[in-house]
């Protein structure tokens, strides 16, 4: 399973001469850039007045995405589901550990005896081989279900803090977690989307393996009514691709016709434009963990056909980048029909941030009788549930994206 893993997210690997290049890069160019990066952004913060928390390891993250091709950050990296099996290893043998430690309060223990018992490795490949559904939970108790799709520009697999988070935010939203899941109560479960990443894998192939993603949680006999879809950047990027298809089919991708709205959908720090004219650039560039300059370059490698793209935009068809369009608000009027409640974040400190806003604005008066949450973070950066996860914390993005699963689920409770 390692070696196909691996295969999927980069058949090619790396020859000798590029091997050699990586190791001048980390050898020589990363240390004084890795410096520049944290004290660029730690003096930004601290100038902004904004909490120092999670910085250092979004100036290795602009390292990364700054000095590395493609290639070379799926050599460094795990394919998505090593890391899952390497992250649910750990945490199955965290929750054994607190589940019999008499230290922790009781909230703490039922959550890791919950965990404990709904924590195992199920892979399931789907139909063109080259994509996959990790889960997290149990999907054969659970009545919930969430479709992630995890960021990393179409580049990078996902990473550990993907998978914390899933089950942090998610996981442990199910209603039996305070009886360690002895309890009647439904409960939820995740299938985080293993796609094929760029250079190899272009537009629309990540659509195609999330419509069949799609199909697959369908055909167990899940009603749209219990199914969330969600994403961070480019995975949020996804979200609106998917959401985009439902409303006005691909021509290159399979259709999707479903018999009710699903019950909701979130974006955090969505990648929806593939122009760099955007003010959050200018202002956020120095602090965020990338800039226009890393747009530029990766944006036509996920694309493809870069004339196909151009095609699309000046015929007003959004699939791509949505926010790239003239008419936003037009293309995504009748998104009600689709889903019942769409969440967005933000964090005030990124490039993405007017992106984000102008989306949620958009998609608010295309659709006046649909719930829209716009969160703009202050003290956020980029996709920052996503560093409470990486440092093992429950922080305010993981709370309020709590707050918003259960709402979205079980709006007669929360209300």
């Amino acid at each position: 399973m390692a070696a196909r893993d691996r295969q999927l997210t980069s058949p090619q690997g790396l020859s000798l001469i590029g091997k050699l290049r990586l190791l001048f890069k980390f050898l020589f160019l990363a240390p004084p850039q890795l410096l520049l990066n944290i004290l660029r952004c730690y003096t930004l913060a601290l100038r902004r007045g904004i909490s120092l928390r999670f910085w250092l390891k979004c100036a290795y993250f602009r390292l990364g995405f700054g000095l590395l091709s493609p290639r070379e950050l799926q050599f460094i990296q795990p394919s998505t589901a090593a890391m899952y099996q390497s992250w649910l290893r750990r945490a199955q043998s965290k929750a054994l550990a607190a589940s019999r430690s008499g230290k922790d309060s009781d909230e703490k223990k039922a959550q890791a005896v919950f965990l404990a018992s709904r924590l195992a490795v199920d892979i399931e490949i789907l139909p063109d081989g080259k994509s996959s559904l990790l889960w997290i939970g149990d999907r054969k108790r659970a009545k919930k279900f969430v479709l992630f799709f995890h960021g990393g520009g179409y580049v990078v697999p996902a990473i550990r803090g993907h998978f914390e988070w899933c089950a942090r935010a998610y996981l442990l939203s199910s209603q039996n977690v305070k009886s360690g899941g002895a309890e009647e109560g439904e409960e939820i479960a995740v299938a985080f989307l293993q796609y094929a990443l760029s250079p190899d894998a272009t537009y629309p192939m990540q659509l195609q393996q999330a419509v069949d993603a799609l199909f697959h949680i369908l055909r167990m006999g899940t009603s749209p009514m219990n199914l969330i879809i969600g994403g961070d950047s480019a995975g949020g990027n996804l979200v609106a691709q998917l959401l985009s298809h439902i409303l006005h089919p691909h021509p290159e991708v399979k259709g999707v016709t479903i018999p009710e709205p699903l019950a909701g959908a979130f974006l955090v720090s969505p990648w929806l434009s593939a122009k760099t004219h955007w003010f959050g650039y200018k202002r956020n560039g120095g602090i965020d963990m990338f800039d226009k300059n890393m747009i530029i370059t990766h944006a036509p490698g996920v694309l493809g056909d870069v004339a196909k793209y151009d095609a699309e935009m000046a015929a007003g068809k959004g699939w791509s980048f949505p926010m790239d369009l003239p008419n936003v608000e037009g293309w995504f009027a009748g998104l009600e029909t689709v889903v019942r409640n769409v969440y967005i974040t933000a964090g005030e400190q990124e490039c993405f941030v007017d992106q984000c806003v102008g989306f949620a604005e958009a998609v608010k008066h295309g659709n006046p009788g649909m719930p829209v949450r716009l969160e703009v973070s202050r003290n956020e950066a980029h996709d920052w549930i996503l560093m409470e996860a990486e440092h093992g914390v429950e922080g305010d993005a993981t709370k309020r994206m709590k707050a918003w699963i259960r709402e979205a689920f079980w709006p007669q409770s929360s209300s």
